[in-house]
């Protein structure tokens, strides 16, 4: 296979993946998915979708923005992810549309659970970090109110070891971008 047939065949995937790299190395310096990232990606993927297959190609894109949004949007709304990663979730979805979207999602999901043991267990707290878990967790099944676990979540946030969620999104959607064929 040549250079050129390559980098054509696939490459709306290549393309998320080289923005999915960008994010994921901001984050890691700065705990942030910028909205100058994440927004041109949704819009951009969005317009070409529309552009290129008109309403069908549009309502696909939507569809992809849509169930993007769905997969860490219940995290957001209680306090437990950035809203960057959120926007990220929904520009793979934007350019790759809802079931490849969906499948990186549930790949992701594992390289970040695998990231917070290891990050755990690197940090010698593993007795903190449990009951903070089940502190968390007995939060969420008693209060029930998104905002109020937000706030609480807000005021908990300078005394937790958080994971830049950028990361595992990269690898994760990547991984399953290489098992699918795409790349």
């Amino acid at each position: 296979m040549d250079w050129q047939q390559f980098l054509l065949s696939h490459w709306e995937v290549k393309l998320v993946s080289a923005v999915l790299i960008f994010a994921a190395y901001i984050d890691g310096k700065q705990l942030k998915v910028p909205n100058w990232i994440t927004f041109p990606m949704v819009l951009s993927g969005l317009l070409y979708h529309s552009i290129a297959y008109g309403w069908t190609g549009a309502c696909d894109s939507g569809n992809g923005i849509f169930w993007g949004l769905l997969c860490l949007l219940p995290l957001y709304a209680i306090g437990g992810m950035g809203a960057g990663d959120v926007k990220l979730m929904a520009g793979i979805g934007a350019w790759l549309g809802a079931v490849t979207t969906c499948y990186a999602f549930a790949v992701t999901v594992v390289v970040g659970a695998l990231m917070a043991v290891i990050m755990i267990l690197l940090s010698g707290r593993i007795q903190h970090h449990a009951r903070q878990f089940v502190h968390i967790a007995y939060e969420i099944m008693v209060v029930r109110n998104p905002r109020a676990l937000f706030a609480t979540a807000k005021e908990r946030k300078p005394t937790m070891y958080l994971l830049p969620y950028g990361i595992p999104i990269c690898i994760g959607s990547i991984i399953y971008f290489v098992y699918a064929g795409l790349i």
